[in-house]
């Protein structure tokens, strides 16, 4: 089996599997993506060719929408029937264990999965999505208006729902349309019976966020409250995003992906919480834009998670040759930054007074002398319990 890729429209509507595509390699680990309420497959368009450089990725569709079948769900349907059809996919492509992303309604299913079969699920990443969506009411009110009067009415309004104003996938839009309305309710059956919050705390599958920060139907609260409760998990929010992230911010999803099912990203953001603090961290997080998104996924993934991980020098080391560095080219904030580190990798203030000591022999008295009056104001700072100014860049 080559890596071109391939749809599963007629299987689908003979065998009673989800449609799906699939794309490279047929030996690299499996990746499924789950679409949200409304789209198809094409929600992943600018995102899965790129995955599937390293995974062979499987995108799949709702019951009635995009190629799957209408009948594979009827009113009263759950997430949990919709992970089984998931399962089933999976099983009849023969593929055991994989990575799971999923939008919304599909990130829904992946949580279920990730609760319920976690012996399948390697790696969770959910997008735009809730541990519960609003209650009964909503989605009830919806689904008996799409079955007595069809998909104009939410359809003509799902670009200011999915989309910032101005942007627009009139595929996506079109697709929406084009759903067959009584699965369509069902599916909103779905949502409105989805509460999975009391089960969060057991989830043991690595797990990602991903919040668009404009986003009205899942506002990233939603999310911050599955990664405040999901032991371990990640929250990314990306800046100029509304629902549907992978189609409008295809470029910052694709980042914070790879990253995630990589490893490196978690491994680094755990050691630079451990050197730097959470306080740091967090405000280097909630003041990322568009612009800074991918340097931070840069220095948690290569400088924190690769160079800082490796376990040929101590932290303590590495505090001292990072303090030696930032000395000899001035960057004082980073200094201050680094000095907190180092006392945090258990550097006593001697020890650090003694690096800096020796920098004066080798960067020179003035870059040293500016460099003990960082360090003092540090260290009475640290004594005192008064608050310090945050470094900007790490």
């Amino acid at each position: 089996m080559t890596g071109t890729p391939h749809t599963g429209r007629d299987a689908a509507r003979h065998s009673g599997l989800l449609h799906h595509r699939a794309e490279g390699p047929a030996t690299a680990p499996p990746l499924l993506l789950g679409p949200s309420l409304g789209t198809s497959t094409a929600l992943w368009d600018a995102v899965a060719p790129e995955l599937s450089a390293s995974h062979r990725v499987v995108r799949w569709d709702l019951p009635g929408h995009g190629g799957s079948p209408a009948d594979l769900i009827g009113p009263g349907a759950t997430v949990g029937e919709l992970a089984g059809l998931v399962l089933a996919l999976a099983d009849a492509l023969g593929i055991g264990p994989f990575t799971y992303a999923g939008v919304s309604l599909g990130g829904a299913v992946g949580l279920h999965l990730a609760v319920h079969h976690p012996e399948r699920v390697r790696s969770l990443a959910v997008l735009c999505s809730s541990a519960h969506f609003g209650g009964l009411a909503t989605w009830q009110e919806r689904a008996a208006l799409v079955r007595r009067d069809g998909l104009s009415a939410p359809a003509g309004t799902a670009a200011s729902r999915w989309f910032t104003p101005g942007f627009t996938v009139p595929r996506l839009v079109a697709d929406h349309r084009a759903a067959d309305p009584a699965a369509y309710a069902a599916c909103c059956d779905a949502l409105a019976a989805f509460d999975i919050r009391d089960h969060l705390p057991s989830l043991t599958v690595p797990t990602l966020l991903i919040a668009g920060r404009e986003d009205p139907v899942t506002p990233p609260a939603h999310l911050r409250e599955i990664a405040d409760a999901v032991p371990g998990a990640s929250l990314t929010e990306i800046p100029g995003a509304s629902h549907l992230a992978p189609a409008e911010r295809p470029e910052a999803v694709l980042t914070a992906l790879r990253a995630h099912f990589t490893g490196g990203a978690r491994r680094g953001m755990a050691v630079r919480r451990e050197v730097l603090g959470d306080a740091h961290v967090d405000r280097a997080q909630q003041r990322q834009t568009t612009l800074t998104a991918p340097f931070q996924d840069f220095i948690s993934r290569y400088a924190w998670g690769e160079v800082w991980t490796d376990d040929t020098l101590s932290r303590r080391e590495r505090s001292m040759i990072t303090m030696t560095a930032l000395v000899a080219d001035g960057h004082h904030d980073e200094l201050a930054l680094h000095i907190r580190a180092a006392r945090r990798n258990g550097l006593t203030p001697e020890e650090i007074g003694a690096v800096l000591l020796q920098t004066g022999v080798y960067c020179g008295v003035p870059a040293a002398n500016s460099a003990l009056a960082v360090a003092q104001r540090v260290l009475a700072a640290e004594t005192t319990g008064r608050s310090h100014p945050p470094g900007h860049r790490e």
